[in-house]
């Protein structure tokens, strides 16, 4: 049996070698915006549009199961995929790493839109801007706060519009030693941090560094997603339940091939 890894991790490189290596046939796929690892198995770049959704491409490719192991902020493309692993009838399964927790000392306050964003905002000098792509707009309502000097924005990908003034782009792929953040947030005098919960140890180091100072943090909520047929938030418990349920049709699949 065919497996679609949607990927864009590390969680995902680190499963797609694992099943790899475990004689699963796995197909893995990501967007490329940020960079292209390299993995031994079948390697699909650029999202399924090219293809005509990812329903034909499941279909087309005789994918037999989908297993989501996107950025947990990435709603479309896991809605997108329990949608098409539904309307081809094939199960689809999530893994997403756990959610930061807040600790003793952390100052969190989370936001769900824009607007609400907007609102915290207000009474601060220079955020540093850490959630990722925003949009043009909501830079500049962000930079006509009264109370905001400038922005420092930070991105692993370079952004699609030119800069607005007032803003600081730097251009940074995780992980980020503590050490590091803490000379960030010092040196550009950043008096609250603005952030998705994306969890994980690579980006984490920002909110230690916050914690130290008693700095804010702003934390987007993560983004409500439709039910798929199985979730982990272990990797391990993910890679077992995955070998358990296909790697004993692999196997037995190609016993017959074989014997053909």
């Amino acid at each position: 049996m065919k497996v679609l890894l949607l990927g864009g991790t590390a969680d995902a490189r680190r499963l797609a070698d694992s099943l790899h290596k475990a004689g699963l046939n796995v197909v893995y796929s990501l967007a490329g915006l940020v960079r292209v690892p390299k993995v031994d198995c079948q390697l699909v770049v650029g999202g399924f549009t090219q293809f005509g959704g990812l329903a034909n491409y499941l279909r087309a490719n005789q994918i037999g199961a989908v297993l989501d192991v996107t950025h947990p902020y990435a709603q479309i493309m896991s809605s997108t995929a329990v949608d098409a692993a539904r309307e081809v009838g094939i199960p689809c399964w999530r893994f997403h790493r756990p959610a930061w927790q807040q600790q003793n000392g952390d100052l969190w306050c989370y936001y769900q839109e824009d607007a609400d964003l907007l609102a915290q905002l207000e009474g601060y000098r220079v955020p540093l801007l850490s959630a990722g792509q925003m949009s043009e707009a909501l830079l500049n309502n962000i930079l006509q706060l009264p109370s905001i000097e400038r922005i420092v924005w930070r991105t692993a990908v370079e952004p699609k519009f030119a800069m607005p003034v007032g803003i600081e782009w730097i251009k940074a792929i995780g992980p980020f030693a503590l050490e590091d953040e803490r000379q960030l947030l010092m040196e550009q005098g950043i008096d609250v941090i603005v952030s998705k919960n994306s969890g994980g140890s690579a980006t984490y180091s920002k909110l230690e560094a916050a914690r130290d100072m008693s700095m804010p943090v702003l934390l987007h909520s993560r983004p409500a997603l439709p039910m798929a047929d199985r979730e982990f938030s272990d990797t391990q418990d993910c890679l077992q339940a995955c070998l358990a349920a296909w790697g004993k049709t692999h196997s037995k699949n190609q016993q017959q091939d074989s014997q053909q």
